[in-house]
């Protein structure tokens, strides 16, 4: 499934499980405005911040998408 704005996200994180595929919005730990999980795609998003150019992790994903 495409996440849509998650996909170039620096705030989001991807978590694998055995079958499936999560992601995390980082910004739902300091601000309950954003969900921990949300409905993917999400089309439309307030604190969205594009990532790194280069694809590397951002300080607060933690991990490389």
């Amino acid at each position: 499934m495409d996440p849509g704005l998650c996909a170039t996200c620096r705030h989001s994180r991807v978590v694998e499980g055995a079958k499936s595929r999560f992601w995390l919005c980082e910004r739902s730990r300091t601000d309950a405005r954003y969900p921990r999980y949300p409905r993917l795609p999400v089309l439309t998003c307030a604190g969205h911040e594009p990532a790194a150019q280069d694809g590397t992790a951002s300080p607060a994903g933690g991990r490389s998408r």
